[in-house]
Formats: C-alpha cells, sequence, structure tokens
C-alpha cells in the first residue's frame, strides 16, 4: 500500500512540475501579447499524507489508492496571486483556453463568497501526463486571487488554525467586515489602474 501511494503521489510531482511549466508558458505569452505581467507571484504545494488522510477521514473513506484518485481533487494546490481584479479573470480565461487542461469544475467564490467572506477563483482541471508509453489525466486545483484577497485568506487560516474547532462570532463578523471592505478596496485599486491606463495611452 505505502508503494502505491508513494508512486501516485510522485505522478502528482511530476504533474505539478509540468502544470508550473505550462502556465509559466501562458503568463509569459500574455506579458509578451500586452507588454505587462499580470502575476504578482505563485505559490505551489503537494499534499502530505498525513492531509490526504485526515481529508478522506472527514469525507467518511479509508486511505488507499482509488480513494485518492476519486475524492481527492486537490493533491495538487497552485495558488497564483494577481495584481488587479480583472487580472483574476484574465488568467482564468488563458487557464480555461488552454488546449491541455480540462476545466472539471470552477467555483467563482468572488461573486458569491463563502459565508465567511473568503473570495478567490476555484479551478479544479485535468491534464495529461505521459508515462511509461501511456496518458494518465491528473488532478489539480488552480487557486487565483488578487493580493488583497490573499491576505485576507491568510489570516483566516492562521484564525482557523488559533481556534481550532470554535471560533467566537464577533471574530467571524469582525473577519466578514475585513472581507467586504478588502472587496471594496480591489474594486477601487481596479478603478485606479483604468485611470492609470488611460493616461498612458
Amino acid at each position: 500500500m505505502d508503494k502505491e501511494i508513494n508512486n501516485i503521489l510522485l505522478k502528482y510531482d511530476y504533474a505539478l512540475e509540468i502544470l508550473k511549466v505550462e502556465i509559466s508558458y501562458l503568463i509569459k505569452e500574455y506579458e509578451l501579447k500586452h507588454n505587462y505581467n499580470p502575476v504578482e507571484h505563485i505559490k505551489t504545494r503537494i499534499k502530505t499524507i498525513d492531509s490526504i488522510t485526515n481529508k478522506l477521514n472527514k469525507k467518511g473513506y479509508e486511505l488507499n489508492l482509488e480513494n485518492i484518485q476519486k475524492y481527492i481533487h486537490d493533491v495538487i494546490g497552485i495558488r497564483i496571486i494577481c495584481s488587479f481584479l480583472s487580472d483574476v479573470y484574465d488568467i482564468v480565461n488563458l487557464i480555461k483556453n488552454f488546449k491541455h487542461i480540462i476545466v472539471v469544475e470552477e467555483k467563482n467564490y468572488i461573486i458569491n463568497p463563502k459565508n465567511s467572506g473568503y473570495t478567490s477563483y476555484h479551478l479544479i482541471i485535468k491534464m495529461p501526463i505521459y508515462l511509461n508509453n501511456s496518458i494518465e489525466h491528473i488532478e489539480a486545483e488552480i487557486q487565483i486571487r488578487t493580493v488583497a484577497m490573499d491576505f485576507w485568506a491568510s489570516l483566516d487560516h492562521k484564525i482557523q488554525y488559533k481556534f481550532s474547532s470554535f471560533i467566537p462570532e464577533e471574530v467571524k463578523k469582525e473577519m466578514y467586515n475585513y472581507a467586504v471592505d478588502i472587496k471594496n478596496l480591489d474594486c477601487k485599486m481596479l478603478e485606479l489602474n483604468k485611470m492609470m491606463t488611460k493616461y498612458k495611452e
């Protein structure tokens, strides 16, 4: 069992390297076309065995190869941090239109935030990798958000960790209000960017 799981994690690791190269290519191509790079930075990760096990347990499944492939869609995680709100949608469209990527699921938490106030754009994708003269399709989750959204999400993660199972209502309310403030800030920064672009012209 351990050998099988280590083998599939090796495949995920390989797929992540390919996906990083493909996304980097898309961004560079965009930059050449528009003379502008919409991405501040990119974060990547592979879920650990402990994290995979915990997620499967929460869903009511045991750790095995079949359950990982069937129920865990974010073993590979990529987070793309953009400067402006419009950049988020530009990157989403780049990924959705890339011929080597199949979008399985998308969730626009920018238009429909989570109850906590969390905002981001999520894509679950499948991508082909070539191994031992065969093609396998590996899933990954791509999150695209602004710098402001990422700041809020990082703070929210720390709060979740600090309070574990119970977060006081007062803290929840304040975090939600901050999420609204950040969304308004993103909109204002977008308008400022449009103004700067206009003056450049």
